[in-house]
């Protein structure tokens, strides 16, 4: 009997399962529930191959923006740290005795990408500075005891951000965590094992640390001066500081708060204050990263324990400026052959300016773009390289060119051919794969003109007032897309205010567009390239002859000047002013003016000719995921609509059978809670429990050929449980509430269902 207690003898032993699990084949899901294809093989492989080739981009794009940054913080961990082959360091004397540097790295509201910023700041550090690295969450560390067991087992494991080896030494640190103290002390003593550095004693805070209880901890208490802590054969810390410089090399403790404004004040302050009392034994670094304001420091530290800190501010990148640098190697480039239609580019716009603020979000979301076009497009086999697809296409089979001849864009196409030209298309197959690959030569020719101009005139729009067409240039992406961009009143009104900028504005712009069209490099851009310079050429030719006329237009305006001042009577005054105003309407535009209007009309041009929306072009739907509902429905969840359709509706979620039924009908083998959320539709604003239990009774006993009356109306133990459990899941799930009004009766929280 000493172990019949369940909670006394059963424990929870994770194997360790050193076999790889099995996972599915992923090509199965691009079958639809059919014999996997050398189509399907084809796509998916496609897939992985064009997914890893925007992955390595994404990352090395991540790499580049947060490159200052990084060099910065680790400028500024390699100063802070007191070098010991220097007799003199400048850095050391900016700090008091006690203060521990600090890095305040502000990352934005953006949460999802800080866990990405601080993984590539580790990996730096861990190259070039030291490898004992220490990540910290506020909710793993709501006392002070916490925090230094999450300091020594994730020192003691060598990688701290590896979640698998932290769990798998958790068990080993708690064996020993009686013999070894969860203090500052141990882990000098940790830090001088690795080190190989000198031992001091310090068994005077060994023994205060005892009062550490729950996290309490009384600053005072463990406020003792290093020179106190020396060995009795030190006499004074000029030696002390003189045998540490015989050390060339210190590898800091680097300590990174992943999210400081969920870290508990307190736990925080009495952290900070323990610490600054051994870090000229335990050289250490501080990194919090914040997601509102470097004042949220301040707020959290009083001054006593801030002063403690010789604190640094970085700043990251902000989350709009990644975004559309993302947006520009991702999307906004002929690298990568796919791409997103409007309305799909506008919901993960949606997503991201609504919602989380997050790139990687972002870049999920554009990789479920990826996969769902794959998924559904048998034809996407053809979403590659132009050269890699010219050769598929030769490898079509006649099912294959059937898919092709039903496409929307590719039917459009056949309509505008001459009737002999009709029979060849939808007839000859090798004729439709000749035609197939020069359409998708157009194509890529269509994609290479399209973005150019398009950044040309985003240059032109972004510098007007009010901003039109948007100030980023996914917005006048996503116009372009869903429309002539030509035909709306905005784009108007832009070119209307851009007749009235001015010349050196005008050039200024000009020189970005045509160095914009020269890294192109595409030919058809050539005579667009020379024609801008041309334009350049002739405002330059304008600032001489203004030098000429500007003494004449002084005389003129003198003129003027001297017949208003001159003494006359209302009449005359009146008749010159309406004499000035003729001869201002009736002025020829000046040399400046034509030639300004003469540019605009050229970009007018560009827009026009290249800006086209994708539907225009043959075979778009190879290569543009379309289908935003199917996105919408994965990223813009609904948990109500979902909850309510589950319950309502198990079968759509379950797909057995036998739960199928008609709508307005309870069916009896659906599980417990799904009949208790059905009786409860049935109900009004309170629900009496007992009716609910009896009706609920009912229905299963019905399902288990029981007769309900046979106990006289008692519900069985059993019945009762389960009744009990599915209420309490369906007031969990907000659904009902308990309610003062009566004791046996719950409040319905929700009206009506799915």
């Amino acid at each position: 009997m000493a172990t019949s207690s369940v909670s006394k003898g059963c424990f929870v032993i994770k194997p360790k399962d050193s076999r790889k699990r099995k996972l599915p084949n992923a090509a199965d899901y691009f079958n639809n529930g059919k014999a996997v294809s050398e189509n399907d093989k084809l796509r998916f492989s496609t897939y992985q191959s064009l997914w890893q080739q925007m992955k390595e981009e994404t990352e090395r794009l991540q790499e580049h923006l947060n490159e200052k940054i990084f060099d910065s913080l680790i400028s500024f961990i390699k100063k802070s740290c007191i070098q010991m082959n220097s007799d003199v360091n400048d850095w050391s004397y900016r700090m008091r005795y006690s203060e521990i540097p600090t890095a305040a790295l502000v990352l934005g509201v953006n949460v999802p990408d800080h866990e990405m910023t601080l993984q590539g700041l580790s990996s730096l550090l861990k190259q070039s500075v030291t490898p004992h690295i220490v990540f910290l969450q506020g909710k793993e560390c709501t006392t002070v005891k916490q925090i230094l067991q999450k300091i020594l087992m994730q020192l003691i494991g060598g990688n701290g951000s590896d979640e698998e080896k932290e769990e798998d030494l958790h068990h080993s640190f708690e064996f020993h965590q009686r013999k070894m103290n969860c203090s500052m002390v141990s882990l000098c003593r940790w830090y001088n094992a690795i080190t190989k550095r000198p031992h001091f004693k310090i068994e005077s805070l060994e023994s205060t640390f005892g009062h550490l209880e729950g996290g309490k901890v009384s600053p005072s208490a463990v406020c003792i001066h290093p020179v106190f802590a020396l060995n009795s054969t030190t006499k004074s810390p000029t030696k002390k500081k003189k045998s540490l410089l015989q050390h060339k090399e210190v590898h800091p403790i680097v300590i990174i708060f992943k999210d400081l404004e969920s870290f508990v004040p307190k736990v925080l302050q009495d952290f900070v204050v323990i610490a600054s009392n051994h870090v000229q034994r335990l050289p250490m670094v501080l990194v919090f990263g914040i997601a509102t304001s470097p004042i949220t420091i301040h707020q959290m530290l009083p001054h006593s324990v801030s002063s403690l800190l010789c604190i640094e501010l970085f700043q990251s990148l902000s989350c709009t400026d990644h975004l559309a640098t993302v947006i520009d190697k991702l999307v906004l480039t002929t690298k990568f052959p796919f791409k997103l239609s409007g309305k799909v580019l506008q919901i993960l716009n949606n997503v991201f300016l609504f919602h989380n603020l997050s790139t990687k979000n972002f870049v999920k979301g554009f990789q479920l773009s990826l996969l769902e076009h794959f998924s559904s497009q048998p034809l996407s086999l053809l979403c590659c390289d132009l050269d890699e697809a010219s050769a598929r296409i030769q490898n079509l089979n006649h099912d294959d060119c059937e898919l092709i001849r039903h496409l929307q864009s590719f039917m459009d196409y056949v309509d505008r051919q001459d009737a002999k030209k009709q029979v060849e298309l939808l007839t000859n197959d090798q004729n439709l794969k000749t035609v197939t690959e020069t359409l998708l030569s157009s194509l890529h020719v269509y994609h290479k003109n399209y973005f150019p101009v398009l950044k040309c005139l985003h240059i032109l729009a972004s510098s007007l007032p009010k901003y039109p067409l948007g100030r980023q240039i996914r917005e006048l992406y996503i116009t372009c897309l869903e429309s002539n961009i030509w035909e709306l009143e905005d784009y108007t009104s832009a070119f209307q205010l851009l007749g009235m900028m001015a010349k050196d504005e005008l050039v200024c712009l000009l020189q970005k567009c045509i160095e914009v069209l020269q890294a192109s490099e595409h030919e058809s851009l050539t005579q667009a390239i020379k024609t801008l310079e041309d334009f350049l050429a002739k405002f330059q030719k304008l600032d001489d002859v203004f030098v000429e006329n500007v003494e004449g237009t002084e005389e003129h305006k003198a003129r003027s000047q001297y017949s208003l001042q001159k003494k006359t009577d209302l009449y005359q005054l009146q008749k010159t002013l309406m004499e000035m105003k003729e001869l201002k309407r009736s002025r020829k535009p000046s040399r400046f003016e034509i030639l300004r209007m003469n540019v605009l009309e050229f970009m007018d041009k560009l827009a026009r000719q290249y800006l086209l929306p994708p539907e225009t072009q043959p075979l778009h739907e190879l290569v543009y995921f379309k289908i935003s509902g199917e996105l919408r429905r994965h990223l813009n969840a609904a948990p109500r609509a979902a909850l309510q359709i589950a319950l309502s509706n198990p079968y759509s979620y379950l797909k057995n059978e036998a739960l199928k039924s008609e709508e307005g009908t309870i069916t009896n083998v659906a599980p417990d809670i799904c009949i208790i959320y059905k009786l409860h539709l049935e109900c009004g604003r309170l629900i009496n429990l007992y009716d609910w239990l009896q009706a609920f009774a009912t229905v299963v006993c019905a399902a288990e050929g029981k007769d309900p009356d046979k106990d006289n109306g008692q519900v069985d133990g059993v019945l009762y449980a389960r009744f009990i459990r599915a209420v309490s899941e369906l007031e969990f799930l907000g659904f009902i509430k308990p309610t003062k009004q009566k004791t046996d009766h719950v409040a319905r929280l929700t009206w009506g269902g799915f």
